[in-house]
């Protein structure tokens, strides 16, 4: 007798799944995907970049400056002057000492408002410049 009470008592116990540690286990797993997982930077306009069979990926880049085929410059997404690159980019440089910056220029663009933006840069102490370009297929 008292085996099948102890049976009936073990089996009417509710059983409970305790979620907590799996939840912590997915908020682990989601933040680690966070931290690791690298964001692709634009320079928040439609440019069409020329093509370039030497053109190659780089990594590590601070700051994106972006030149429409109308000639507006953006830089995180706002248009900024041409006269106030260079105020721009001396904060940028005191800001991140190994500052490295890629100027994205549509192929429409004039030439004299890259090479303004390129010196601007460089008086300011720009150590890594870079013209954007697409990969040219074979």
């Amino acid at each position: 007798m008292m085996r099948a009470t102890a049976y009936r008592y073990r089996r009417s116990r509710n059983t409970e799944l305790n979620l907590a540690p799996l939840i912590d286990m997915i908020f682990i797993l989601l933040i680690f995907f966070l931290v690791t997982t690298s964001f692709v930077r634009e320079a928040g306009v439609d440019i069409d970049r020329p093509q370039a069979q030497s053109a190659s990926n780089k990594e590590k880049v601070q700051l994106i400056i972006g030149v429409d085929a109308g000639g507006l410059i953006y830089i995180d997404g706002k248009t900024i002057d041409v006269r106030s690159v260079r105020a721009r980019m001396d904060r940028f440089v005191a800001e991140t000492p190994q500052s490295s910056v890629v100027i994205v220029a549509d192929r429409k663009s004039e030439t004299g408002i890259v090479v303004q933006i390129l010196d601007a840069c460089r008086l300011a102490g720009v150590k890594d410049i870079s013209l954007s370009a697409e990969k040219k297929g074979p």
